[in-house]
């Protein structure tokens, strides 16, 4: 089967045609959580055979995910979409919109878990699979600890199952952040960090694809609820604890674990010895690729999705339902 793959080359002369799907085809809307708006968007593509749940990354939104989203319609898949507490078009939990904040990360999964039980599956009852990228691979990772069987397979892109800290070693870092948060500081940014500021296409550290980058920050210049700054300590402090649990948890379920080479986001030595661990995960590594995998150049994103697309294309017999 020949695949559909979005061009970047393209992308600015099909802004019109995915804003018209987006209208025309999409699902949004809310769903309450434990006092928490989540806001998400679901597609079924008339001739679907399996359905792609996303779990997006720290700051991501579903608005930043439309052209993946277009993408996948066309190859013939449901797609649903849901934004993370505390980002997104997601209520936020403090009067600054912008900080970065949970105080567990079984928040992220317990609410993830609801979307499902109450968006999803009402939905779609055929197969489902997972596709993740960086803190949402850790919430899908931390849900499918406990179910698994929810999910034929799942591919986790550039996962965040380590942080890339730089220069302190993480006893470091975890002892300062501890000792910040005993000191009442829960809600103030990591130092260092700060409300949501643009950073000029040259010294990003997402993408090599300026089309897409631009395109992102456009969006969130529009749309500027979106937009999220830097972590809070209560936050680092959480995915510390979280990224502890995700090295010690083996998943029973076939997955696909896709590395960016030149990562400067998220920690890849975690990824390789979380693969170490796992009996049904196969890792790719793709070379000069930063931190966005699927919003990449094309040279690399479209070995990416085409990995995704083969990965899928291989699915069990079981329903995954």
């Amino acid at each position: 089967m020949t695949m559909f793959y979005s061009d970047e080359s393209q992308l600015g002369d099909n802004q019109a045609i995915i804003e018209a799907f987006w209208r025309q085809k999409v699902t949004a809307g809310y769903l309450t959580f434990s006092e928490i708006e989540l806001a998400y968007a679901y597609v079924l593509a008339p001739n679907a055979t399996q359905a792609v749940v996303i779990s997006s990354g720290r700051i991501e939104c579903f608005l930043k995910y439309k052209e993946l989203i277009w993408e996948l319609y066309n190859n013939n898949y449901a797609v649903f979409i849901v934004d993370h507490p505390g980002q997104g078009l997601s209520s936020r939990q403090l009067n600054n919109s912008h900080k970065g904040f949970i105080e567990d990360f079984a928040v992220y999964v317990d609410a993830f878990a609801y979307f499902i039980e109450k968006v999803v599956n009402p939905h779609w009852s055929g197969p489902k699979v997972m596709l993740a990228h960086s803190m949402g691979c850790a919430i899908a990772a931390l849900y499918l600890k406990t179910n698994a069987q929810a999910f034929q397979r799942a591919v986790f892109c550039a996962p965040m199952f380590g942080i890339h800290l730089g220069t302190p070693p993480q006893w470091l870092a975890e002892g300062l952040v501890n000792a910040l948060f005993a000191l009442g500081l829960k809600t103030a940014y990591l130092p260092g960090q700060s409300n949501y500021n643009p950073k000029p296409f040259d010294q990003n550290q997402l993408t090599g694809s300026e089309v897409r980058y631009q395109h992102f920050r456009a969006l969130y210049h529009t749309v500027p609820e979106l937009q999220l700054g830097g972590v809070t300590i209560a936050w680092l402090k959480a995915a510390f604890v979280a990224t502890k649990e995700i090295a010690n948890t083996t998943l029973d379920l076939e997955i696909l674990l896709l590395q960016a080479a030149d990562d400067e986001i998220v920690d890849n030595q975690a990824q390789n010895l979380w693969v170490a661990r796992q009996t049904h995960t196969t890792l790719v590594c793709f070379e000069a690729a930063k931190h966005e995998l699927l919003c990449e150049q094309d040279k690399v994103r479209r070995p990416v999705m085409s990995h995704i697309y083969d990965f899928l294309a291989a699915r069990t017999t079981d329903s995954g339902s």
